[in-house]
């Protein structure tokens, strides 16, 4: 067995032993499902209106799961009719409605361990004590509707469960590792970040929408630039389509049958539109605006479009999951021939950034046909072929995610690691045989044989959404930029006001020099300013300024704390050589 399929069956056992102390200490109450999920599990139940569970009675559940832990009690797995199950679980309400889903001649499994049955396909541990006692714990509750669908929207017809969401693994000392990790995610929160350094607030009237800020602002255009130059040196040419298209376009795209729950939707002259979610019909509205021969090929489309979905407000998160956000997207239209050298042209830009940014390791997934897609089996094969060889031809290794692809296409899935260990999917380039095809946008191109030809579209981008990736960048460096990416990289500080001048000089020098800085020639005494700088600001260098410096021309610097630098005394010219050394190779080093 697979280290992590045993995990799984420990923290889907540990399930159980919760909702059987949840019962014991909370009767009455009705269950629903508990499957193990990436660090631990849940399980949803419906409390007794007179008697629901904070997180003040964890420490009870807690004791009793281990008492049960402690009997050893065996995991019994019994296989029954649908029958039998609906009087077993006849005061079970939830479990009742998922039997009578099932057909009639349905075998079902059920699993009791020391008194208590749960529907359930397994498997299970043995016994209880091959649960750690010491290796779980109870983590938070959330509310969550009866049988939300997969995009986590909620029926709010449906009854309002109470999720409880437990941390579980093998041994104790993971545990303690993974609780460590997530004290540090908690200081490093880009929410908490973002109001500390002033980079962007969000208000509750208006869900998923951000209001930047001049520091946040600052970090996002240097990203957007950034991204600009590199899209344009590996031959993109860049392109801007309107914000609201009208249902027709979408309709042939195939989005309005079925991304349309996710589209803001608006009405004019009696016809509707939506504000687009994707960029993708736009850019080859505009492949298509005039005559295209093979010679044209491939044409590489980037487009830093701003896009809209409609978004639960129950799944939104600070900048990482929004309603309205800008792609690093881009649109190459090739022939079938070109998929294989222009996705391994793409693999080679994408670590280029990644390095960049101080990412090195990444991990991709091979996502296949899912069951809600468009075009027929034959194209599907022929675009996963497509995908396969251009991953050999780039010398990529992948997982399979079998049924993860776009509904036109299948995909890779760049996935990440922070300084933390945790995983983040931002890149992904999709082969779409279906977009450009007859039956959809209908694009085309005069081939080497004087016929026309459907091209094939490779839907790609490197950061994803550009909001996402800062709140990433946010987190992995708690907030201290390196030097190319910081909004302020030098704060000059004069030693007492008199030299107020020569800081502002200094200051002006830094700014010819297009370097980001600020003199603070305030009131407030130099410790006062030093300290707000490095607590608010993080900034990489600050300039300490007094007599000596006036007359010789040069700037006291402070490097950031945990730079393992020491101050250090150097001529103006020479800090400006330093810092710009510092951007232009994108070091993540002070």
């Amino acid at each position: 067995m697979a280290e992590n399929e045993k995990l799984q069956i420990i923290r889907h056992s540990c399930a159980h032993v919760m909702a059987e102390a949840v019962k014991h200490i909370f009767p009455g109450t009705k269950i629903a499902i508990g499957p193990a999920i990436e660090n631990g599990f849940y399980y949803d139940f419906d409390f007794p209106t007179d008697h629901k569970i904070t997180e003040d009675d964890f420490a009870a559940v807690e004791k009793e799961m281990r008492k049960i832990i402690s009997s050893g009690a065996e995991f019994v797995r019994k296989e029954i009719s649908k029958d039998e199950a609906l009087k077993i679980f006849a005061d079970e309400p939830y479990k009742v409605e998922i039997i009578n889903d099932l057909p009639q001649d349905a075998t079902i499994s059920t699993y009791e361990q020391d008194g208590y049955i749960d529907l359930c396909r397994g498997p299970h541990v043995a016994t209880t004590k091959e649960i750690n006692a010491q290796a779980f714990k109870l983590q938070k509750i959330a509310g969550a509707y009866w049988r939300a669908h997969q995009d986590h929207r909620g029926d709010s017809d449906r009854p309002m469960l109470t999720r409880v969401y437990a941390l579980c693994f093998e041994k104790p000392n993971e545990l303690k590792e993974y609780l460590e990790m997530l004290a540090e995610a908690e200081k490093r929160d880009h929410r908490k970040l973002g109001v500390e350094m002033d980079l962007f607030h969000l208000e509750p009237e208006d869900p998923g929408q951000i209001f930047w800020h001049p520091n946040g602002w600052t970090i996002y255009t240097v990203i957007q630039d950034y991204m600009r130059k590199m899209v344009r040196r590996d031959g993109y040419q860049e392109v801007n389509t309107p914000a609201i298209m009208p249902r027709t376009l979408w309709e042939r795209s195939g989005h309005w049958g079925h991304y349309q729950r996710n589209m803001f939707i608006t009405e004019s002259e009696k016809r509707l539109f939506a504000i687009k979610p994707m960029n993708c019909p736009g850019a080859l509205e505009i492949f298509k605006s005039r005559l295209r021969t093979y010679k044209d090929l491939p044409m590489r489309l980037a487009e830093f479009g701003h896009d809209v979905r409609n978004e639960p407000s129950g799944t939104l998160h600070g900048i990482m999951r929004v309603r309205g956000f800008v792609q690093d997207d881009a649109h190459i239209i090739c022939t079938e021939e070109q998929v294989a050298a222009e996705v391994a042209k793409f693999c080679k830009l994408l670590k280029r950034v990644y390095h960049d940014f101080g990412f090195e390791d990444l991990v991709v997934k091979f996502s296949t046909m899912p069951e809600d897609h468009v075009g027929d089996l034959a194209t599907w094969q022929r675009a996963e072929k497509a995908l396969s060889d251009a991953c050999h031809e780039a010398g990529l290794n992948y997982e399979i995610q079998p049924g993860e692809g776009a509904f036109y296409g299948p995909k890779l899935e760049f996935k990440l690691y922070d300084c933390l260990g945790r995983e983040w999917q931002c890149g992904t380039i999709q082969a779409d045989f279906q977009l450009p095809s007859a039956e959809r946008l209908d694009a085309t191109y005069i081939g080497s044989d004087n016929q026309k030809h459907h091209p094939v579209m490779l839907h790609r981008a490197i950061l994803g959404s550009i909001e996402r990736f800062l709140g990433i960048l946010i987190e992995n460096f708690a907030g201290n930029f390196p030097t190319w990416l910081a909004f302020e990289q030098a704060a000059v500080v004069p030693v007492k006001n008199e030299f107020d001048d020569y800081a502002k000089e200094v200051n002006e020098a830094l700014l010819s020099a297009d370097i980001r800085s600020n003199a603070y020639t305030s009131d407030e005494n130099m410790r006062q300013k030093i300290k707000m700088i490095t607590k608010e600001h993080k900034t990489p260098y600050i300039l300490v300024v007094g007599e000596n410096e006036k007359n010789e021309k040069t700037v006291s610097v402070r490097f950031r704390q945990n730079s393992g630098l020491e101050q250090k005394t150097m001529k103006l010219e020479d800090f400006i050589a330093y810092v710009q050394e510092k951007v232009n190779s994108h070091s993540t080093e002070i």
